[in-house]
């Protein structure tokens, strides 16, 4: 049985509306990245002040740790393991241009990969888990090679990014202890912890995001969002 913080009547989010979440403070997140608004201050506390551009970036940081969820829970009630792997691996591809030339301004940047390869290693990492559950060493050893495999590509978010879809995972029956262990884990520590306030409401549905075209437009949000922002910087120009 789930180890749940709220009672069971305030499980009012589906997974559909955490994926609009997801969506949302994503594209906000990498439109204070495109507009750097740091000049326009909202407050000021203790002497410290507070840009719109650290607002933007706070809210961003719920992103990955909602997206990290979603593929666990993709990974719990997908038809086809395989399937649901490749099509990863596909929008890995798809948006890596679109990732350097928002980021780095160029076709292409080894420094850096896109946060598709990040939640791909980590559903290999699941897949591997329980697939090799009965062969122990063969088991820790494929996930360690999956976590190399994140140090060396230099994926977003780095091996803490792989680490958090791991314990994701192996804490998905144990809410509060894995949203402990999430914030703890991160880079940006408190800040991603907010997302753990939506993920404290899902109820465990799928939502309004059903049938093939809705579920592929979410995925190629991704991408697109993100040529559409370059854009957005050389017409600007």
């Amino acid at each position: 049985m789930k180890e749940r913080i709220l009672p069971e009547q305030w499980h009012i989010l589906s997974g559909s509306a955490l994926k609009t979440i997801a969506v949302v403070t994503m594209l906000i997140d990498h439109l204070g990245v495109l507009l750097n608004p740091d000049r326009i201050l909202l407050f000021t506390v203790f002497g410290r002040q507070a840009s719109l551009y650290t607002l933007m970036r706070l809210i961003g940081r719920m992103a990955f740790p909602i997206f990290a969820f979603l593929i666990v829970e993709g990974h719990r009630h997908t038809r086809s393991r395989v399937r649901y792997g490749i099509m990863l691996f596909v929008f890995a591809l798809l948006s890596e241009i679109p990732f350097d030339l928002f980021l780095f301004n160029t076709w292409f940047h080894a420094g850096r990969q896109n946060v598709f390869f990040t939640l791909l290693l980590g559903y290999l990492g699941m897949c591997a888990y329980e697939e090799l559950e009965n062969r122990r060493l063969l088991q820790v050893g494929a996930i360690l090679a999956l976590l190399l495999t994140a140090f060396f590509l230099r994926v977003d978010y780095g091996v803490s990014g792989f680490c958090f879809i791991m314990l994701m995972y192996a804490l998905r029956d144990r809410e509060l202890l894995r949203d402990v262990a999430g914030i703890m884990i991160l880079s940006s520590r408190w800040k991603a912890g907010l997302a753990f306030v939506p993920l404290a409401f899902y109820n465990g549905k799928r939502g309004f995001i059903k049938g093939p075209v809705l579920k592929y437009a979410f995925y190629l949000f991704y991408p697109l969002h993100l040529l559409a922002l370059y854009g957005i910087r050389v017409l600007s120009l």
